[in-house]
């Protein structure tokens, strides 16, 4: 704290308080008196120093007021901290570093270098601003005490502890996903006061599926065969591509594969075993083909998650490290479909995904144009395709 701050006490006394008073007085308690004379003319923090309102204490000052000599004063001096960003994270963080740092007599008392020593972690100042937003928003519901019944100024109260908790935690660990998330709130803040979120896979998600294996249901090229069996060959820069060495299944066995893979347009395959990473979107509900075991199909959260953005995201080289790590097996590798559930993956705002895949969409359809072009400007476009995908997916996972 003092590196960011001026911190001092009054030098008032309660004694000293004047109900008609005409500036503020503040002491080591919730309660503000008024005082005939001021001491400071800024904006500050302001909390008790002893007694039974340490660490729980708070005021945020504007202007000109009065301190009592017994509570500190917290000055933002460096422009690199918005006053209230700092206030909220005192509110949060204060009386738990106090209570292990504290000095126990008869009453709770702090010690200048406690203060001096609280450490505070400085996100962008823009990103301040944007918690700012969110927790006075939530503050206000919550002291409004005339918006509603008990139980749900209760209820008010335990989400924005909730929230505010979050992201201050999320500030101090880094981008790093929770146990848990409140998905009907919690991603579109954190999206919207940090621009992108981690989240695991498997939580923006519908389904996790895959095809059937022949050999245990069916068989494949009978004389009644005419839908395709997709394998991995069939899987080419994004689309599906059979050939007339693709085998064939009769309808009875392309409806098995459904009632277990249950494709859909908008569904992300992936191929998980043997040559992985490759990927397709489908473009329209299959009507003539279904996939092997060894192809997922991934079934998007649209809510959260675009299919062509978690597309583009799987096969950046990032990605393909991460979950390459969790693949086993001996001579053919294979992910886990749980393994692939645990994925950590970066979601900013649909707007925002929506804008990414537009881009990338843009560098896909010049790198086909080409695709008769001379053939070390194919390479060039293609490492320079590859390039923006993977700067425009890749995302900070803390900022230090």
């Amino acid at each position: 704290m003092s590196d960011i701050a001026d911190i001092g006490t009054g030098s008032s006394n309660t004694n000293e308080a004047d109900e008609n008073g005409i500036y503020p007085f503040y002491v080591r308690s919730q309660e503000q008196l008024k005082k005939n004379s001021y001491e400071y003319d800024e904006t500050a923090i302001v909390t008790a120093g002893d007694g039974v309102g340490v660490g729980k204490v708070f005021h945020f000052v504007e202007g000109k007021y009065a301190l009592h000599q017994r509570a500190y004063r917290i000055h933002i001096n460096s422009k690199e901290v918005v006053p209230k960003f700092f206030y909220h994270y005192m509110v949060a963080k204060f009386y738990d570093y106090i209570s292990k740092e504290g000095y126990h007599s008869s009453v709770s008392s702090i010690r200048r270098p406690m203060l001096n020593n609280f450490p505070v972690p400085i996100p962008k100042v823009e990103v301040q601003e944007r918690l700012v937003n969110v927790l006075d928003n939530f503050e206000a519901i919550c002291n409004d005490l005339s918006i509603g019944l008990p139980a749900e100024i209760e209820a008010r109260k335990k989400q924005y502890e909730f929230y505010r908790d979050s992201l201050l935690t999320y500030i101090e660990t880094g981008n790093t996903p929770p146990q848990k998330w409140n998905y009907n709130g919690i991603i579109r803040i954190f999206q919207y006061v940090f621009g992108y979120i981690f989240v695991k896979l498997g939580d923006v998600i519908l389904s996790l599926n895959t095809g059937l294996n022949p050999r245990q249901f069916f068989k494949l090229n009978t004389d009644d065969a005419t839908n395709y069996y997709i394998t991995i060959r069939e899987m080419c820069n994004g689309r599906i591509v059979p050939t007339d060495k693709t085998d064939l299944m009769n309808n009875n066995a392309l409806q098995l594969c459904n009632n277990r893979s249950n494709l859909e347009k908008g569904d992300v395959l992936f191929s998980g075993t043997g040559t992985i990473g490759e990927t397709v979107v489908i473009e329209a509900t299959p009507q003539n083909w279904n996939i092997k075991e060894g192809v997922y199909s991934i079934k998007p959260n649209q809510n959260w998650i675009l299919p062509h953005y978690l597309r583009y995201l799987l096969m950046t080289s990032k990605m393909k490290l991460s979950y390459m790590k969790k693949a086993d097996g001996g001579t053919v590798k294979s992910i886990p479909m749980k393994e692939l559930r645990e994925l950590v993956i970066p979601l900013p705002s649909l707007e925002k995904q929506t804008e990414i895949v537009k881009t990338i969409s843009s560098f896909d359809t010049l790198c086909n144009d080409i695709s008769e072009g001379i053939p070390a400007e194919i390479e060039a476009r293609q490492k320079q395709y590859e390039y923006y995908r993977d700067k425009l997916l890749t995302f900070k996972v803390r900022e230090e």
